[in-house]
């Protein structure tokens, strides 16, 4: 690699990422996933389209996209709100676990039945498929106005199922005879096990710590807390436990901590997410040869159908049978079953491992995902109106951000009032923020001013909330109580608890 090199490496990924940053709002508009605009990239680069780029590394696909993968858990993990996830996550967690089995069994029996795969390539495709993308998952639903106890069952789910699958998948793969089946349970149990302890270690220590110490520049928060989660994940991953947990339970204790300049944290988050999914589905795309999928494509889609309307339903049944789902959530929960670059990513551990038909499973899960994903992202949303889960959206949420004013032991507290939110037309004092807080300073139409207690606010405003270290939080529910309820919240039942915000 010379200088030269580098400089032709960077020209040809700088104009793949903007084509891909263009395509973006190209899929947006038409209603096509993005990852299937990304993956026909790679496929335009690779050896059958007009890139001619030869490339067949599995192993350096295979530690890309684990290390993409690692990145998107994170930015869904920051994302994820608890107070929607709590309610439901029993119901992901047996979704992640018998779920996955009751997917894995039914999926594998009809590839090796209809399609005449031996057991253990039936196996690693039934595995391989069974696990819902973090990517597609978090970036449809974040799209899709439906109840948040449906949107947190289903994020939770995708979070936490890429972790039993890795294993399945690497056992199947495994050379030799496949482990017993109570083997391979008392193996995924502790791996989750370890990975959940140490993700939520990771996640506690790392916003104690981000709360109480004051960075020079704010842009250093941002880093701080991806490096926490990336660390997670090494930790987790280290110990024999489940990486993939760590890092999506630590990034979950990271985005509900209220750290300092939040905001930033989270475009900072959402960016690299952008560039994790860019780079993966671009370099998947170049490792398919697409002149060899002809005679994968009739098992792909026969495949595909069971998954989608049997194996997916029976398992959100059966994992679901201790709860009460209503069938139209569990209706759509089954078709929410998303797909992406996390099956094709697992697809190339068997490559890797050089198992007897391995490119043929490639293939099939290739094809299967694209097909797939078409029909189900695009119509999510007609099903769920159709369902009468279509949720519409209520009042806005405030954007607060927060910077410590650590040798004042206080905060200042940044407050953007945006539409819908009903804090519009609320006098300065009818927020009646505790003791120790107090409005600073209003901007409005580009001019700042001192307001009165007579001031009413309105939207578009930006204020500046200075409080003191003890009343911090309660400021902060205060602000957001009134932005859901209005000045009567405390007589709405809108506190600005955790169960209102």
């Amino acid at each position: 690699m010379t200088v030269h090199h580098l400089n032709q490496l960077l020209l040809v990924c700088s104009l793949v990422l903007l084509v891909a940053v263009a395509a973006v709002r190209i899929s947006s508009r038409s209603g096509l996933p993005s990852l299937l605009v990304y993956l026909g990239i790679g496929v335009a680069m690779g050896q059958d389209g007009i890139g001619d780029v030869h490339f067949d590394n599995a192993e350096l696909t295979q530690v890309i996209g684990y290390a993409a993968l690692v990145v998107i858990l994170a930015e869904g993990g920051l994302g994820t709100k608890w107070k929607e996830v709590k309610p439901g996550l029993p119901a992901a967690s047996s979704l992640a676990l018998v779920g996955v089995s009751v997917s894995v069994g039914v999926t594998a029996t009809a590839a090796h039945h209809l399609i005449g795969l031996e057991w253990r390539q039936a196996l690693i495709i039934g595995a391989v498929v069974s696990s819902t993308d973090a990517a597609a998952v978090f970036s449809v639903l974040r799209k899709v106005p439906l109840p948040s106890r449906v949107t947190g069952i289903l994020e939770a789910e995708s979070g936490f199922n890429d972790a039993p699958v890795v294993i399945l998948v690497v056992a199947f793969s495994t050379a030799g005879p496949v482990d017993h089946w109570y083997h391979l349970v008392a193996e995924i149990a502790l791996e989750l096990a370890i990975g959940a302890a140490i993700g939520l270690a990771v996640g506690f220590l790392g916003a104690y710590g981000l709360r109480h110490v004051a960075l020079p520049a704010s842009g250093l928060y941002p880093i701080a807390v991806m490096a926490i989660a990336v660390t997670a994940y090494a930790a987790g991953a280290l110990a024999h436990g489940s990486g993939f947990l760590a890092v999506y339970l630590a990034s979950m204790v990271l985005g509900n901590a209220k750290l300092p300049h939040w905001p930033a944290t989270r475009g900072f988050a959402d960016g690299l997410g952008w560039i994790a999914q860019i780079g993966m589905f671009v370099l998947l795309g170049l490792l398919v040869t697409p002149h060899e999928m002809g005679d994968d494509i009739w098992p792909a889609l026969v495949i595909g159908l069971v998954l989608t309307m049997v194996a997916r339903p029976l398992s959100v049944v059966v994992a679901l049978l201790p709860f009460r789902v209503r069938w139209q959530e569990q209706a759509l929960m089954s078709w929410a079953g998303l797909r992406g670059a996390v099956p094709i990513i697992l697809a190339t551990i068997p490559m890797v491992s050089g198992i007897e038909g391995s490119r043929r499973i490639f293939n099939i899960v290739f094809v299967l995902v694209v097909v797939y994903t078409l029909i189900q992202g695009p119509t999510l949303p007609w099903l769920a109106r159709k369902l009468g889960l279509a949720k519409s959206s209520g009042a806005a949420d405030l954007g607060i951000e927060s910077a410590p004013l650590e040798r004042l032991r206080g905060h200042l507290l940044s407050v953007a009032i945006p539409e819908g939110s009903k804090m519009h037309g609320v006098e300065t004092n009818e927020l009646r923020l505790p003791p120790g807080a107090a409005v600073t300073l209003v901007v409005r139409g580009g001019e700042s001013f001192v307001p009165l207690p007579t001031t009413v606010l309105r939207r578009g405003d930006e204020l500046l909330v200075v409080a003191t270290d003890p009343v911090r939080d309660a400021a902060e529910r205060r602000l957001r109580a009134v932005g859901q309820g209005g000045k009567l919240a405390d007589w709405l039942g809108t506190g600005g608890n955790d169960a209102d915000d």
